[in-house]
């Protein structure tokens, strides 16, 4: 009877070492932080640490590293390069910037340190040289509507789609993999929060028809989505639609002088209440769509 406890014991322990951190209960049971290798690939891999991650890629001549994730935490950028370290020993070529909000990319010195080039949108380097936060240095090189980057026998394209989430967001395509890296935008299979402060409503609903016409299968988001699954074209047509619901559901409120309080009270999206978020967050939607339909802005 021991031995059988033992056994089952050792399994269980083995499948928790194993398995991907985000499979082993909700966040505050989960470790800090993860490396997790994308199946059915060589090279992709998902840096989690606490709810933000990142894609790195490692190729022969070296790696591409994105968002090191470092806001009010440095030890995340240095455990972000030895998780690195610990899968290669080829040098950190690249880091790119997924866009200019600092919970994604403050902290990115320690990349540099280690001779990447940062990479990010025109915008961005725009606005981080306005804005001059000493934890996150300039991109080294910018780019506008397209740029693609090959390294060891591995492309990563990189697109503008236009403004969404941001005025400088890039989304990051591996063509071979047929993996995309989004962030922040095009969340999988939940209710955006608070990052609708600063999104562009109508214009996002253009990002993510863009997308959708890509080649790609998988999506990486820059927040795990739930129980850490990746996303799929039928979450980004999913994205969208609810994008266009919650307009749809404003502008009749707004038309009837409803924003914002009424409207942030009333108006109730039922369809989609079994998202993840829906109750917190729903809020901040419509106050969102409240600016655009009731203020025009």
């Amino acid at each position: 009877m021991k031995r059988a406890l033992l056994v089952v014991l050792l399994a269980g322990g083995l499948a928790a070492a194993t398995a991907p951190a985000w499979s082993q209960g909700p966040p505050g049971e989960r470790p800090m932080f993860s490396t997790t290798k994308v199946d059915g690939t060589d090279n992709v891999y998902i840096f989690r640490y606490g709810n933000h991650q990142a894609m790195f890629v490692v190729t022969s001549d070296g790696v591409i590293a994105t968002d090191p994730i470092g806001y009010g935490r440095p030890q995340a950028v240095s455990t972000y390069v030895d998780e690195i370290k610990k899968v290669t020993d080829k040098p950190i070529k690249y880091l790119i910037y997924s866009h200019h909000h600092f919970d994604h990319i403050a902290g990115g010195q320690p990349f540099k340190d280690a001779g990447a080039k940062i990479i990010a949108h025109k915008n961005a380097k725009k606005r981080l040289a306005a804005i001059k936060d000493p934890a996150t240095p300039l991109p080294d090189e910018t780019m506008d509507k397209k740029k693609t980057i090959k390294l060891g026998g591995t492309t990563l394209e990189l697109s503008y789609v236009g403004l969404n989430h941001s005025d400088s967001s890039i989304v990051m395509r591996l063509p071979k993999e047929k993996i995309l890296f989004a962030v922040d935008f095009l969340p999988v299979g939940s209710v955006p929060g608070r990052g609708m402060i600063d999104f562009h409503p109508l214009e996002a609903e253009n990002s993510i028809k863009q997308v959708l016409k890509m080649d790609w299968e998988r999506l990486i988001p820059g927040h795990p989505g739930p129980g850490g699954r990746l996303g799929t074209k039928a979450d980004a047509q999913d994205q969208l639609t609810f994008l266009q619901d919650a307009s749809e559901a404003v502008k009749v409120a707004a038309r009837e002088g409803k924003c914002w309080e009424p409207a942030e009270k009333e108006v109730k999206l039922p369809k989609y209440e079994k998202w993840p978020g829906y109750e917190a967050n729903l809020p901040f939607v419509l106050r969102r769509y409240c600016g655009l339909w009731g203020r025009g802005t």
